[in-house]
């Protein structure tokens, strides 16, 4: 993906636990401040640009959430619900990005932000009537970066698929389990190319500012160092996760290499133009998105 590598220089540098359970973990504000009690002084700085931007935002949960019903909406500081998908800026200081955890580390309910509603709240996946799960629990946060797209209509030639629809996916190595609907600040690493079902579906390799290796990882090969054989993991969970229901594995593009954050840098400044392009109207809206 030469010509994208390009254009990114010069660009600003889980089958155990339900989603109630997950969610139950901790509440973003009281248990904050206790954990800022116990780090070094070193992190402050990490700490408040982390309670600052969980400050902004909370979370309202309607519905059952053994449900179909089942919701979470983001809320800002008023109380007001705004859209995980359209209303939290990508870009925070620093070169930092705002991720919004879907999936908490070791959970399987497969939850998503619905593109498909007013508001685009989180609810679980349904697949043949039924709620979706993992066929096991899935090792990382997951969830995705705002304003972003996978344009279904830009073929990628250096892999031979178009995007899927989707935001761009975020999986985060760090050490804390997140909380679903909450949004975290997070420092891009590097990049898979996932091909799945013939789409081009982006998997954006980050950390948690806050935690405690952070400061000793900016780039894919900082991965392997401090989290060795964490990219291989990744790679495997994600080719494997649908053979248990017989589907063939997922396949990765650039020879299934991770790419490192210059590339990083220029798939998200690629889909958040996609973004850009859609909601003004000057990419259709032919699948039936929700634009607010």
């Amino acid at each position: 993906m030469q010509r994208l590598a390009m254009r990114a220089a010069g660009v600003r540098a889980s089958a155990t636990m339900g989603p109630r359970q997950a969610n139950e973990h901790c509440s973003f504000q009281p248990r904050l401040h206790l954990a800022a009690a116990r780090l070094p002084q070193r992190r402050g700085r990490q700490l408040r640009i982390q309670t600052a931007i969980r400050a902004q935002y909370s979370k309202s949960e309607k519905g059952d959430s053994s449900t179909t019903d089942y919701r979470i909406f983001i809320q800002d500081k008023g109380g007001k619900n705004v859209s995980a998908w359209h209303d939290i800026p990508l870009w925070a200081e620093d070169g930092l990005l705002n991720f919004i955890c879907e999936i908490p580390k070791e959970s399987s309910a497969k939850m998503e932000v619905a593109t498909d509603e007013e508001g685009t709240p989180i609810k679980q996946d349904i697949k043949k009537g039924k709620l979706r799960f993992y066929p096991y629990n899935i090792n990382w946060n997951y969830g995705l970066l705002p304003q972003t797209w996978e344009d279904p209509n830009h073929h990628n030639s250096d892999v031979d698929a178009a995007g899927d629809n989707d935001p761009v996916d975020v999986v985060e190595i760090g050490g804390q389990t997140g909380v679903m609907g909450a949004v975290y600040k997070v420092k891009p690493l590097g990049v898979l190319a996932m091909i799945d079902d013939g789409e081009l579906d982006w998997k954006i390799i980050a950390i948690d500012v806050n935690d405690p290796k952070a400061s000793s990882v900016n780039d894919i090969e900082d991965v392997e160092r401090e989290f060795p054989g964490e990219v291989d993991k990744i790679r495997t969970w994600f080719r494997d996760y649908k053979t248990p229901d017989g589907k063939p594995q997922n396949k990765f593009g650039y020879n299934d290499k991770a790419m490192n954050k210059e590339f990083t840098l220029g798939v998200i400044k690629e889909t958040s133009g996609f973004y850009q392009n859609l909601l003004s109207g000057k990419t259709e809206n032919t699948k039936g998105l929700a634009l607010k």
